[in-house]
């Protein structure tokens, strides 16, 4: 086999041959070790690097092997690399102030359970109830001596009556103050008890907060990642230039960062990388026993940043622009509005790398035209129909048909598989949300995650292929991709898939139809366009 001319571009790829042998004798490796069994069947990262000996004369080509976090409450194997920094050290500073941290806890914990402060924080409870039931009542009978004395001033001619009436006022008036004065007092006295405790209590917590700081401030110190330039450059400095500012938890333990590190300290030239999941997957996110995995982007790709440099690297093939030239396929269009068929790989609206979208193609066809342009969006790997609007105000029309989910769309998409459970037609309900450390994934949170909604027809099954239509009655991002590939789903990812799935020529998902009002003429417009052939290429 050649060996790769360039070093893999970590986050958009499909694994070099060699990393694909070196990562089945990891996994034999794995599995002939009972004692890892129950944890890596939980599911876990592994990675492989293909090296090359700089100093040898025969430059003999080999590949290292590490996992992401720790395996067996432990980070040194004699297999695979060492981590950056061990944290699971007993005798590291890491383990020993933690230890300290839990000191800490248990102190704060002690007093906080106190009997006698507890005893003290129900009586409070008591004390502010019943303050406030008598300063109610005072108040009640002050407005209810108000009324009574207007009614009687009404009637009443003499000035003696009238000043005896005064002196009822002022006295209610006195009687609220003094019994507002009396329960500040007590009160203020019962706070006092209760400080002996929250002083000690929160003299612990600054500590405890002062400690902690130092502790994680000396654990980014200890992350210093080399390049292929020979350069270094810690964790804190590397997140300082990140959205967020400071490193996530568990950043600079993933695979990747420590077999470059590794590479690099010990002479030897990083050739490709692959990273790939064994185990169950994760309940939130899409994992596959076996899959390769680009890096993620919370964690690793700002320490990648830094450690690829001095590596010549294959490019991003997002960033392919061959869509510069195409004329795309134009299935509808009146004076204020167009319908197109995007082809997959291309954008529906410029990216970060101002990569030629679909909403480039509209402003040259249409220099005149007012407002966003593309109503809605379609995934980058997703072909299909698109709505095009002219002017701001078409615009918001059709936009309000979508969040009021009155436009209906069908998709077709062929499953890299058969769904075990799944009848022929049903409906898949799974909240999703963005996680935040993978960009652009999304992962099913039933707490936090955002309501998602999709009925599916199967409609014929291909060797190991499911053709299906897929109809989406919520627009979440990725909402079909995770929908279909998720193991409370249809457990079966789209062909092409290489987020949640694997990798193949394209992302096997088209969108053929979609159902509006038009926003003029208020017709209801059905457009329809069935996917290229190359579609139905497996």
């Amino acid at each position: 086999m050649p060996t790769p001319k360039k070093f893999t571009y970590p986050f958009q790829y499909q694994p070099h041959p060699l990393t694909v042998l070196a990562a089945e004798e990891v996994k034999e490796y794995i599995h002939s070790h009972i004692q890892w069994k129950d944890e890596v069947n939980k599911g876990k990262m592994f990675g492989v690097l293909l090296v090359q000996q700089e100093e040898n004369a025969e430059r003999k080509i080999g590949f290292l092997s590490a996992f992401s976090g720790n395996l067996g409450q432990s980070n040194h194997h004699p297999y695979f690399v060492p981590p950056i920094y061990d944290l699971l050290n007993p005798d590291g500073r890491f383990k020993i102030e933690e230890k300290q941290l839990s000191e800490i806890n248990d102190k704060v914990s002690r007093l906080e359970q106190t009997p006698e402060y507890l005893q003290l924080l129900q009586e409070l409870t008591v004390l502010n109830q019943e303050s406030a039931n008598q300063i109610g009542l005072a108040k009640h009978q002050l407005v209810k001596g108000k009324e009574r004395r207007k009614r009687l001033r009404e009637q009443l001619q003499s000035q003696q009556e009238k000043a005896l009436l005064n002196k009822e006022s002022q006295f209610q008036k006195a009687e609220l103050k003094r019994i507002k004065d009396h329960w500040k007092q007590v009160i203020e006295n019962h706070h006092k008890k209760i400080e002996t405790y929250t002083r000690q209590i929160d003299k612990l917590k600054q500590n405890r907060r002062a400690h902690s700081a130092r502790l994680q401030q000396f654990i980014f110190d200890q992350f210093q990642f080399l390049n292929g330039l020979g350069e270094t450059k810690g964790l804190a400095d590397i997140f300082a230039e990140t959205v967020h500012k400071t490193p996530p938890a568990g950043a600079g333990e993933c695979a990747l960062p420590k077999l470059l590190q590794y590479a690099y300290t010990h002479h030897l030239k990083p050739l490709a990388m692959a990273e790939f999941w064994q185990g169950a997957s994760p309940k939130k996110e899409i994992r596959l026993h076996n899959h390769y995995y680009p890096s993620c982007q919370g964690k690793c790709a700002p320490i990648l940043s830094h450690m690829l440099i001095g590596l010549e690297v294959e490019e991003n093939p997002l960033l392919n622009n061959c869509f510069r030239e195409i004329n795309l396929s134009l299935l509808y269009e009146d004076r204020w509005i167009s319908v197109v068929n995007k082809p997959s790989g291309m954008l529906s609206v410029p990216g970060k790398q101002k990569q030629y979208s679909v909403y480039d193609w509209a402003r040259q066809r249409y220099p005149d035209a007012t407002g966003p342009l593309v109503v809605h969006r379609l995934d980058m790997s997703t072909s299909g129909l698109l709505i095009i609007a002219k002017d701001l105000d078409t615009y918001k029309v059709l936009q309000r048909q979508f969040m009021e989910r009155q436009i209906q769309k069908r998709y077709l998409a062929i499953l890299n598989g058969i769904p075990k459970k799944a009848s022929s037609k049903g409906k898949i309900t799974l909240p999703l949300t963005l996680n935040i450390l993978d960009r652009p994934r999304q992962m099913v949170d039933y707490e936090l995650g955002k309501s998602a909604h999709t009925t599916y027809e199967i409609l014929r099954v291909d060797k190991q292929y499911t053709h299906i239509a897929l109809y989406p009655h919520t627009g979440r991002t990725h909402q079909l991709r995770v929908h279909t590939a998720h193991h409370d789903g249809l457990n079966t990812p789209i062909l092409g898939d290489e987020l949640y799935g694997t990798p193949a020529r394209r992302l096997h998902l088209h969108a053929e139809e979609i159902t509006f009002r038009h926003p003029h003429t208020h017709e209801i417009m059905t457009i329809s366009q069935s996917p290229e052939d190359n579609f139905y290429e497996y």
